[in-house]
């Protein structure tokens, strides 16, 4: 992270229809003292639990490996001959694409097995040089791999088979949707949305292959998206400050802040509405009958309750669920987060006294506790940034 670029990473996945697990594998590392991600794909022998054994155990040591600078060959190798193998077909396989990208757009890739992957320059596809080597021992697998650099607001996207063999043996498909038709349908979409996020751009190719095998998968299909852009900036304020004389710099922290903004606690938008004079609005639209509604502002993207609100937050954070359709103040918050890059709390050390009742739960008086979940779950599982500050 430079502070002028950031790295937005995120993936969408369905199983093969059928089974539990999955045999596709997307990971990621972020190195931040080296201010470098890795992304790897990896594509297991079949479905099922075999093919996922086998995808994550190519996967983790193509992270290791390219972490750590190992050369190509070498790691292709080692990956290749740790494999077991398959007790009916006599072979051990799995694809896997590795990209290894730093903060200032410089990316290395390494290819085996899976559609080749696309560099999207606005709705512009990107040619790429590629060098292909083959092994000693495994003369019937072509790794081609390269290096290119990325401009800002550039993407990357990485896809298995189940994208470009999805409707395969349909009426003109006869081959599957192919990665032609995967192409346009990134073109599309970016055609539509030209910020549109990694996570939002992952799972609409995803949820597109999934309508082409008419809603039951045929194979695992999995795509993971990578945007190179400025970053863009989240600011989430909640509670009161330890000293009232330090409201007027909470409500500052709002006029000044280059981004969006999202406040939690009533207490705490009682106040910026008192020093800036901007009334609260309840929206009456949102309402939930498990999280309070949710109120907006002049220049404040969303308000919402306190500690609920946040508990709610880091659980949905914290299982991966996917909210859907429901509208209220967690999903609302955890889109906004998902959303951005760097999410900054300020989080105020004032007690609440009405949060001292031991009847009520234990969640409530420990809203620094809860933000610093909320901030580990999106570092370690949506590789944001975060700021804590405490007032």
């Amino acid at each position: 992270m430079t502070g002028e670029s950031f790295i937005d990473v995120d993936f969408a996945q369905r199983c093969k229809h059928g089974q539990v697990a999955c045999g596709d594998v997307f990971v990621t590392r972020r190195i931040k003292e080296e201010g470098r991600v890795i992304c790897v794909l990896s594509d297991g022998l079949g479905s099922g639990v075999k093919a996922s054994v086998l995808a994550n155990m190519t996967a983790a040591m193509a992270l290791k490996y390219t972490a750590a600078f190992v050369d190509v060959r070498k790691s292709a190798r080692t990956i290749m001959d740790t494999l077991p193998i398959c007790e009916v077909r006599k072979i051990s396989y799995s694809t896997f694409t590795i990209i290894d990208l730093d903060s200032e757009g410089s990316v290395r890739f390494i290819e085996h097995g899976n559609p080749p992957l696309l560099v999207l320059r606005g709705t512009r596809p990107v040619k790429l040089e590629k060098s292909t080597l083959t092994l000693e021992e495994w003369k019937d697998r072509v790794i081609s791999y390269g290096s290119f650099d990325l401009e800002l607001e550039d993407r990357i996207v990485l896809f298995s088979d189940g994208v470009t063999q999805s409707a395969m043996g349909q009426e003109g498909f006869p081959l599957g949707w192919g990665e032609q038709r995967a192409l346009e349908f990134l073109q599309r979409r970016l055609g539509d949305d030209p910020q549109m996020s990694s996570h939002n751009l992952s799972r609409a190719l995803v949820d597109q292959a999934h309508a082409n095998d008419g809603l039951k998968a045929r194979d695992d299909i999995t795509a993971g998206a990578i945007y190179f852009r400025r970053p863009r900036r989240l600011l989430v304020i909640t509670g009161p400050p330890f000293s009232r004389e330090r409201d007027s710099e909470l409500a500052h922290l709002v006029l000044t802040h280059p981004g969006r903004k999202a406040i939690c606690g009533g207490t705490t938008a009682s106040i910026v509405e008192r020093v800036l004079g901007r009334p609260v609005e309840m929206d009456l639209t949102s309402l939930d009958p498990e999280i309070p509604p949710v109120s907006r502002m002049e220049g404040v993207d969303l308000i919402t309750e306190g500690t609920l609100t946040l508990a709610r937050v880091a659980d949905l954070l914290e299982t991966g669920r996917h909210p859907g359709p429901r509208r209220n103040g967690a999903t609302e918050l955890v889109r906004l987060m998902t959303e951005s890059d760097i999410v900054e709390f300020v989080v105020g050390t004032r007690i609440n006294e009405a949060h001292q009742d031991p009847n009520i739960p234990v969640e409530l008086d420990l809203r620094r506790n809860i933000v610093r979940r909320i901030a580990s779950l999106l570092e370690s599982r949506h590789l944001k940034e975060t700021r804590l500050q405490y007032v």
